[in-house]
């Protein structure tokens, strides 16, 4: 089907051929004509690549443009969220305007109204429809990314519970689920009344084999052989011969430490293959990850790009994985070495793909293989659409034997069924909470009614929920969270306020426990209390870690909210708790990202990551602080969220306020005279550029943030070239 065939206004049809999209895909064309253009439901379950994405910009164009309606698209991450805005932004050439919400959970964004597509995660989408956001009555098609999440227990019931909210929503709504194949894809469409899409078409043929002793098998029976660029370095050799051919290969692998050593390992001999050109390209890369990360994760990346190899992991920051990514596209970067991360929806494709490790580790039940599924959404990045005829998806295998078992189970075995997570018990207390908020006077009865919309009930039967929900409904009337009259279920003001600050009630059972029962105290334990949450991530104890942070927890004791714990088991939780408080301290009492990241074997990403989510629990304390009346640790909450969003001691609160300081800069001025805002107010524009770190562009922001106006030739009449002085010692002084 031709793009000019789609019943949609011509300034979308000529975007979309702007845009390179002359033809449906076969997936695509079989969407519109069950009905996506109709407003019939669709679930989609296709490979990887195969155009799942453009389906649900079609349903968003229909809508937006024909209906007057909006669109909402969710998606699992915060970073693919930021990827699709930016690729959705291209339809504001035509009048459609696009939005990102994706933060912020005490909100019911009233600004979203003036917006058109809606992009948003699934936790904040579940927020807004906590804060019975206005403008959601007005969203007529509901675009649910990577549906097949609804497996993954820590973020498949929020998913699950979106959609059965909207389902209920009044009047006639699309949802469309994009995701990739599944077993029992059929079950996902018939909870939600959808055509299902099925289908294994892909726009770039994908030759899927096993790597063994110098040779691919592949499925189709091909034997392919590799040649030898290294002795005994089979991944130097897979890489090493697509790069010479003219493609790119992505590694995947098991951990972060993998990715940088594998990087490491290859560098020399993937520069070795490189022209003259492609290593300039790589070397002004190199420098331009140097300017937008002065970390040691940025260095290190700075430099193995120099040789045209990147690693990819969550540890990074927003601003180091979107150079990787960019440059990956571009083809200026030959190879990128990942973890899963990288496969769950970002896209990246590559000539070759190569799985080098199928185990994963988790402290809580060791060592276990990946399911078929990852491995599919990793093989699913083989083959560049445009650049490639074909696709390569390698797993590695040791010994003959391994191979069987690697063709058996990954590339000749089906992918997993989806199965409902919505009866975990924290999952499950949030959410029954929400649902007694959210409806007026409602009975027990009354919120297994809502379950019934949920995709456990439809798989299982609302009655094996029973038992859970009457056990948490017991759970949330001691904690006084809601109230039963007659039958009748209502929150309290203390609970509706737990769902308001989108935080797990036993979150808020412990903060309220914990603040009520002592005095304020160190500011440790505040931090440990943030950590003894449920809401907060932990780092676990390394090898040889566990005496240390054992004598840290005895140090505390007495200056805490909670005590050693007797049992084995639970004392290794606190430790880990003691670790991740730790971590904490560090950044709100200004050691460097780089001090932090050696010290807790953690990147700018992960710092990042903990530091915003325990600034988020810190203001829901210090919320039900300010509704119990607990001014004094009112006060301190208070000043910790600051701290902890900044990584700043209090005495620089007042200067990273001001847009453009952060912690660096803010301690430079600072240990320079200027200690408060007045101060700072009245500085002359050249004294503060004489400032290392500074420069004229901090200068004018903060003479603009006191309204202050600036005359740009008086000050490069005045500007000095002490501005750049002993800028390079400064870092080091100030960043560690």
């Amino acid at each position: 089907m031709l793009v000019e065939e789609l019943p949609l206004p011509e300034k979308a049809i000529k975007l979309l051929k702007e845009r390179g999209i002359r033809k449906l895909y076969p997936p695509q064309e079989k969407a519109v004509k069950y009905g996506l253009l109709d407003g019939k439901n669709i679930i989609v379950a296709i490979p990887t690549a195969a155009g799942k994405t453009l389906i649900g910009e079609l349903a968003m164009l229909k809508t937006v443009l024909e209906y007057g309606g909006k669109a909402l698209y969710l998606v699992p991450l915060k970073a693919l969220a930021n990827e699709k805005y930016e690729e959705f932004k291209v339809y504001e050439k035509i009048g459609i305007k696009v939005a990102l919400s994706t933060g912020d959970y005490d909100s019911s964004d009233p600004w979203l109204k003036d917006y058109d597509i809606i992009i948003a995660t699934n936790e904040k989408a579940d927020s807004l429809l906590r804060h019975r956001a206005s403008w959601i009555e007005d969203v007529q098609v509901l675009i649910a990314d990577e549906i097949h999440l609804l497996n993954y227990a820590d973020r498949g019931p929020t998913l699950e519970i979106v959609l059965a909210r909207f389902k209920q929503l009044s009047g006639e709504r699309q949802i469309v689920g994009l995701s990739a194949t599944i077993r029992n894809a059929e079950e996902i469409a018939s909870w939600l009344n959808a055509k299902l899409i099925v289908d294994d078409w892909r726009p770039v043929k994908l030759y899927e084999g096993v790597y063994f002793n110098g040779k691919i098998i592949f499925s189709d029976g091909t034997i392919k052989d590799v040649r030898e660029f290294y002795p005994r370095d089979d991944i130097a050799n897979l890489t090493v011969e697509t790069i010479k051919d003219g493609g790119q290969v992505l590694i995947f692998t098991n951990t972060r430490a993998n990715t940088i050593r594998i990087s490491r390992r290859l560098k020399s001999k993937i520069m070795s293959i490189l022209g003259r050109d492609d290593k300039l390209k790589l070397l002004q890369l190199a420098d331009k990850m140097r300017r937008a990360s002065s970390s040691l994760i940025g260095e290190e990346l700075a430099n193995l790009i120099s040789g045209g190899v990147a690693f990819h992991h969550a540890g990074l920051n927003y601003e180091q994985r979107k150079i990787v990514e960019n440059a990956f596209r571009e083809g200026i970067i030959k190879v990128a070495v990942a973890t899963p991360t990288l496969a769950a929806g970002v896209n990246l494709p590559a000539r070759r793909v190569i799985i080098h490790s199928y185990w994963r580790y988790d402290p809580r039940i060791g060592r276990y293989e990946i399911p078929v599924l990852e491995y599919k959404q990793m093989a699913g990045r083989a083959g560049r659409p445009k650049y490639d005829e074909y696709g390569e998806a390698i797993l590695i295998a040791r010994s003959m034997d391994e191979a069987e078992c690697l063709f058996a189970k990954y590339i000749r075995g089906e992918v997993e069924e989806i199965t409902s997570k919505l009866a975990r018990e924290q999952a499950l207390r949030g959410h029954t909470l929400a649902i007694i908020a959210l409806s007026q006077n409602t009975t027990l009865s009354g919120v297994l009614d809502f379950m019934k919309n949920t995709f456990y009930a439809y798989q299982y039967g609302v009655e094996n929920m029973i038992v859970k929900v009457k056990a948490i409904l017991k759970f949330l009337k001691e904690t006084g969270f809601i109230l039963e009259e007659d039958e009748k279920l209502k929150p309290t003001a203390i609970g509706l306020r737990v769902i308001q600050l989108y935080i797990d009630p036993l979150t808020a059972k412990r903060i309220i426990e914990a603040l009520k029962a002592n005095e304020p105290k160190h500011i440790m334990a505040y931090l440990h209390l943030i950590c003894h949450t449920p809401d907060m991530p932990k780092l676990y104890l390394r090898r040889g870690e566990y005496e240390y942070y054992a004598e840290l927890a005895k140090e505390y004791e007495g200056k805490l909210f909670f005590d050693i714990p007797n049992d084995e088991e639970e004392l290794e939780f606190y430790l880990a708790e003691i670790k991740t408080a730790l971590l904490l301290y560090y950044w709100i009492e200004e050691v460097s990202e780089d001090e932090i990241t050696r010290r807790f074997d953690v990147g700018p990403g992960d710092i990042r990551s903990l530091t915003q989510t325990a600034e988020w629990i810190a203001y829901a304390a210090s919320e039900l602080a300010k509704m119990l009346r607990l001014n004094e640790h009112l006060r301190v909450l208070s000043e910790l969220r600051e701290r902890l969003k900044y990584g700043v001691k209090k005495e620089l609160l007042q200067l990273v306020r001001i847009p453009g300081i952060g912690r660096v800069k803010a301690r430079i001025l600072y240990d320079h005279g200027y200690r408060t805002l007045e101060k700072l107010k009245q500085a002359r524009i050249e004294e503060l550029i004489r400032i290392p770190l500074i420069g004229l562009e901090t200068a004018k922001k903060i003479k603009q943030y006191f309204g202050l106006e600036i005359k740009e030739m008086e000050v490069k009449k005045k500007r000095e070239k002490a501005e750049d002085k002993s800028s390079i010692l400064y870092w080091i002084k100030y960043s560690g």
